[in-house]
């Protein structure tokens, strides 16, 4: 993260009493604040329908600070940050707003469900909120290709493309940062990431949690919308683009929207949509989907999606991406595995502790960001015996710090007008070209019990291969 603060502006949060704001963007705000990293001088406005009084709205964000930052409550730097906190009822309406940011420049977070983003972006117009401002979005942008045409079109007809930042929050974590330095900053693994030395690519993210009282947002968007096509997509483009021209925001969002483009539209024959049933995740029982409140008894949405996709291009023709996501799963957990090609001749088929794996690489998102790299090595003793081993690097053992939020690194990066982990609009296109025939056909539901893997048609899917995590 940069170490300098933003040029002055406001900060303004649409739907400040919400999960979002409460969970995510105040403490960040607040990190950043104990950081240094805020403008020298802008309001932070909180902007929604419940009525505050700016005292009310310190004492929610107070709260918010002490329950989700990841720093400790500090009384000096909490007077500094409330001092820039104010509030807007949405009764009061847009011109009140308009009123309360008064500074030349803003950034306006809308954190609100996606439907809402036309009907504020005209009010946004219409009370001259829009010179100026940078507008800040939250995934899912649309719901398919016709709908993410649509919210553009709506979107551009107000905003600049250049004013617009499609957040994904999973590109403001340290590991996916890390991947374009991991790949182009050392020969040794440029050179070998491609066809001729990869024999297959897996992305999983797992959950163990379930819906978390979100049935009626959950049934509109299911697993494949809610991380593959913009999570698990932007991750991918980074592991597998082309090297950039320059270290710059447009060349590597050129990079991604190519590699994007060199995606071929999924075969809906390699997906597995599975849904979770009552199960237990660490010794307690939980219930099933279809049993959570505002889910229907007979829902049709996946809960968990397996899928194999294609790149058409010269560096990885003929390796097959598996994408994983899912709920109710063992464990919480994000992980990239580059499975290597095995060696031509086994000469130690039969002496190993065990199986012996290829070689693999292993990027570990969350909950910990780490690499590791395993190989096979000769068991100390007499005789000739292999095993796998790993090498490992971890951010918090080898920089001795605690990595910043995604938040707060996006956050900072959008007040600076630096666009280079945020979506593009062609880019968001291209995700969902890929991902449409499998909504055009929709694969039938496979149940799995809560506390397993997925349903075993996942595993099939990737055989003679098998999942990393499992």
């Amino acid at each position: 993260m940069s170490l300098q603060a933003p040029h002055d502006q406001d900060i303004v949060i649409v739907g400040a009493t919400g999960d979002l704001a409460r969970r995510k963007l105040l403490p960040a705000l607040y990190n950043l604040c104990c950081s240094g990293l805020l403008p020298a001088e802008g309001r932070i406005i909180g902007y929604a329908r419940t009525c505050l009084t700016d005292e009310e709205f310190r004492d929610t964000a107070a709260g918010a600070v002490r329950e989700f930052s990841r720093t400790p409550f500090d009384d000096a730097h909490w007077r500094t940050f409330a001092r820039r906190l104010t509030y807007v009822c949405a009764e009061d309406g847009y011109a009140a707003l308009r009123a309360a940011s008064d500074a030349p420049a803003r950034l306006i977070y809308l954190a609100t469900p996606p439907s809402a983003f036309a009907g504020i972006a005209q009010q946004l117009s219409e009370h001259d909120l829009v010179a100026g401002s940078r507008l800040l979005i939250e995934k899912p942008f649309g719901s398919d290709l016709a709908s993410a045409r649509e919210l553009d079109r709506t979107l551009h007809q107000v905003f600049d493309e250049a004013q617009i930042f499609r957040i994904d929050h999973y590109l403001g974590k340290e590991t996916v940062q890390n991947i374009l330095i991991f790949r182009f900053g050392n020969s040794v693994f440029e050179r070998i990431w491609n066809r001729d030395a990869v024999d297959h690519i897996q992305i999983t993210v797992a959950e163990s949690i379930g819906i978390e009282g979100r049935g009626a947002f959950y049934e509109e968007v299911g697993a494949l919308r809610d991380i593959i096509e913009n999570h698990v997509f932007q991750v991918l483009s980074l592991l597998t683009m082309e090297p950039p021209a320059a270290f710059d925001a447009r060349a590597i969002r050129e990079e991604k929207s190519k590699l994007l483009d060199a995606v071929q539209p999924i075969d809906p024959a390699r997906v597995v949509r599975g849904q979770y049933g009552s199960g237990a995740i660490a010794g307690e029982t939980v219930p099933g989907y279809c049993e959570e409140p505002g889910v229907s008894g007979g829902s049709q949405t996946e809960t968990f999606i397996a899928l194999e996709l294609c790149i058409d291009n010269w560096r990885w023709a003929g390796v097959p991406v598996f994408l994983r996501a899912g709920k109710r799963l063992p464990r919480h957990a994000t992980e990239i595995k580059i499975g290597f090609r095995d060696v031509p001749i086994r000469f130690f088929e039969g002496l190993g502790v065990g199986s012996l794996p290829p070689n693999h690489l292993t990027l570990s998102i969350q909950p910990d960001e780490t690499i590791t790299f395993a190989f096979l090595a000769k068991v100390p003793g007499p005789e000739i015996a292999v095993k796998p081993v790993h090498m490992g690097f971890s951010y918090e053992d080898s920089f001795m710090v605690q990595p910043a939020e995604a938040y707060e690194r996006l956050l900072h990066d959008a007040m600076d007008g630096d666009p280079t982990l945020f979506a593009r609009d062609d880019s968001v296109l291209r995700a969902w070209r890929i991902v449409q025939p499998v909504l055009d056909a929709m694969p039938s539901i496979c149940t799995y019990p809560a506390g397993s893997w997925g349903p075993p048609e996942a595993h099939d899917l990737i055989a003679p291969r098998t999942w990393h995590l499992r």
